[in-house]
């Protein structure tokens, strides 16, 4: 798709107010910011407008408020930890719409950077409420969109605002949107993906898009599980969805007749104990596999392991989303790790496009060591996987 971003920008917005929406739900302890992560994905836009003498006013969400002022859900704190950040005195507004926020922006100079109050304090916001949008937009001149993470909504800071006024994706948004379609929408082949997580039903609008789209479908966690039953094997105490059975084989027969191959553990570690370094065997996995009812496949195997890396070798575009197996206990996140460490070597020899994505998948990438060597990450959880799922966004759709 198409979309203006701040290149599209008038080249005075010295004095313009922009109302910037981000993404500031971060991570809080005893009321302190314990991860700047997102703090620090969205300063570039907004170092730049403010560099341009752009008044810089930021909406944003923090949590479930529904519609109401908790006190435990203000953007305070967050406003000090941005301006650690940024280096740039961020002011306060106490609320985003009437007389306070109209008064704060009022008080404004060329290139100030003020966070207004939690948007979801209003019913309005999650309801994409017109007369809501319209006291949000009276504050600004121009609109930019730097959260993609809340791409996926259409509430009224990040999609009813942009058809009020003229419309830009921030940088953050920018790089999202352009990283996901090299990956998906324009990549260069062959395409393929990494799919793991506990369960197949979470995931079936991912899985049925995919292998209508990509060359091969490595899939992993306990989703695996859950296709190897399909094809016959007895997984013991496993994860997996006896009632997904029929829905794996419908998804595998749809990815052969999309000559889409489906890649499954060939072996995979096995316990009886759900527990850190627990006594493991290796075990073969195919339609004759029979694991005894106390065995449980808590990771993928060496084979399986050899295999993959086997397949990265031969693609030129991956996607990622999800672990291979419990990677938060060890020995059973030896595939995990050990995996994304190839994606990640064949990306900084410039032979692998990689983006990943999910909360999971960013945490295994992060514990890997390697998060920094794929292409793109993306922190966007569910906005991530519906664009994925090839549904459309409406906060992207309202830029274009």
């Amino acid at each position: 798709m198409t979309f203006k971003t701040l290149d599209d920008l008038p080249e005075d917005i010295a004095g313009k107010r922009a109302l910037v929406r981000v993404d500031l739900n971060v991570p809080m302890a005893d009321g302190l910011v314990t991860d700047k992560t997102r703090l620090t994905r969205i300063a570039p836009t907004i170092e730049e407008l403010s560099a341009k003498g752009a008044k810089v006013i930021l909406l944003a969400h923090f949590g479930r408020p529904k519609g109401k002022e908790v006190e435990e859900m203000s953007l305070r704190p967050v406003a000090l930890a941005l301006e650690e950040v940024l280096d740039h005195r961020v002011d306060f507004g106490s609320n985003c719409i009437g007389d306070i926020a109209l008064k704060e922006v009022e008080e404004m100079a060329s290139g100030d950077v003020v966070l207004l109050e939690n948007t979801r304090f209003h019913a309005g916001e999650e309801n994409n409420d017109p007369e809501f949008t319209k006291q949000l937009a009276i504050n600004g001149d121009i609109y930019v969109n730097d959260a993609f993470s809340a791409a996926h909504r259409a509430h009224a800071s990040t999609e009813g605002l942009a058809h009020l006024l003229p419309a830009y994706a921030g940088r953050t948004m920018q790089a999202e949107l352009e990283a996901l379609n090299s990956a998906l929408g324009n990549p260069t082949r062959p395409l393929g993906a990494v799919v793991g997580g506990a369960k197949v039903s979470t995931k079936i609008d991912l899985l049925e898009n995919l292998v209508s789209k990509i060359d091969v479908l490595i899939i992993g966690g306990g989703m695996a599980n859950t296709f190897i039953a399909a094809n016959g094997a007895q997984m013991g105490a496993s994860l997996q969805e006896a009632d997904m059975h029929d829905k794996a084989r419908a998804i595998m027969a749809e990815a052969a007749k999309n000559d889409c191959r489906i890649i499954l553990p060939i072996d995979g570690r096995v316990t009886t104990e759900f527990a850190a370094n627990a006594p493991v065997e290796i075990v073969d996995f195919d339609e004759n596999t029979k694991l005894r009812d106390e065995q449980m496949s808590l990771d993928a195997g060496d084979k399986a392991i050899k295999n993959v890396i086997a397949e990265f070798e031969q693609l030129n575009t991956l996607i990622w989303n999800g672990p291979f197996g419990v990677f938060e206990m060890p020995p059973f996140d030896t595939a995990t790790m050990a995996t994304a460490k190839a994606a990640a070597e064949l990306t900084k020899t410039g032979r692998l496009v990689s983006v990943a994505g999910g909360g999971d998948t960013v945490s295994a990438l992060n514990q890997a060591g390697v998060a920094d060597d794929f292409t793109y990450i993306s922190t966007a959880g569910g906005a991530f996987l519906e664009w994925m799922e090839g549904k459309e966004l409406p906060g992207v759709k309202a830029l274009g």
